[in-house]
């Protein structure tokens, strides 16, 4: 049996899924995330071993997803929310671990590529992946593959700034990028929940609940974050003008954004229609995981 292992590194979890020929799940686990370079090698090796062990194989392909990029210039980890990442030849240092090649891409792309396959995007070419979660980011893949671009900065959407943008979203909030009035910045969770001044819990699903009771503080930073992702998503429209757009991460749960924004887009799209596909991840969390294992579908 011919196995394909995707790792996705998230910042408090790691999930390693198993897919075979035909591209059925015969294996997932998630696990902790250590804080440490090191317990991350161990935790990786120590998951692919357990995963050929309990499905009696050897020689598995792995790819991995993380929350940043590799240098083309250096070969290193750089842009990393899981800062311990930045500066590691963390490829190179897993395939000494795991005896074989390992192949990398920034978790965005490994969601786009898995919704591409067999998600939401399956059936067209060009689709266009966000994560809106506690960071935001985006990838494009077309006809199946993944556009990682010669600074391998494809699809970092979420560090564009804000298009369109009114006179009192100047300069914008600071980036851990090190710039202003990124997208990340905006249309993060953390940031919708600062825009809403209400009471009780201040998470995406918390203002949706305070919204749907009647709270017009929630309302209104829902309609201001879905508003500010119409306009990032019509730039996005203008210049690759994707067949589909694939929402996941935790803001996707959003049901509300749906039907908003396509909306709302409209009058910023480029052209006398603004026929546009926004569509939840079918994957939800797991997208990245099984695109992580898709990285070896093509040479």
């Amino acid at each position: 049996m011919t196995l394909r292992i995707g790792i996705d590194l998230g910042g408090t979890k790691t999930e390693i899924a198993a897919l075979d020929e035909a591209g059925a799940v015969r294996l997932r686990r998630r696990a902790a995330t250590p804080s440490d370079y090191g317990g991350i090698l161990h935790l990786i090796g120590g998951l692919v071993a357990a995963a050929e062990a309990d499905l009696g194989v050897s020689g598995a392909t792995v790819g991995l997803g993380i929350p940043g990029s590799l240098s083309p210039a250096t070969g290193l980890v750089r842009n990393a929310n899981t800062q311990c990442l930045n500066g590691r030849a963390l490829d190179r240092d897993l395939e000494a671990r795991l005896g074989r090649p390992v192949r990398l891409s920034n978790d965005a792309n490994c969601l786009a590529l898995s919704e591409a396959a067999d998600g939401a995007g399956a059936g067209h070419g060009v689709v266009f992946a966000v994560i809106l979660g506690t960071g935001v980011g985006g990838g494009v893949v077309v006809d199946g593959r993944v556009i990682e671009g010669r600074n391998r900065v494809g699809g970092e959407w979420g560090h564009n700034p804000l298009p369109w943008a009114r006179p009192e979203e100047h300069p914008g909030p600071c980036c851990w990028c090190g710039q202003r009035g990124c997208l990340e910045a905006w249309l993060c969770g953390p940031a919708l929940a600062a825009g809403w001044k209400g009471e009780g819990h201040r998470d995406a699903g918390g203002i949706a609940e305070a919204a749907a009771a009647g709270d017009e503080a929630a309302r209104s930073a829902l309609v201001r974050h879905a508003g500010r992702l119409a306009r990032a998503l019509a730039a996005v429209t203008n210049l690759i003008d994707p067949d589909a757009i694939v929402l996941g991460g935790g803001l996707s749960n959003l049901d509300h954004l749906y039907a908003e924004v396509p909306r709302r887009m409209a009058p910023y799209v480029f052209g006398d229609v603004a026929a546009v596909r926004l569509v939840r991840a079918k994957h939800g969390d797991s997208s990245g995981v099984f695109g992580a294992a898709r990285l070896w579908d093509r040479p």
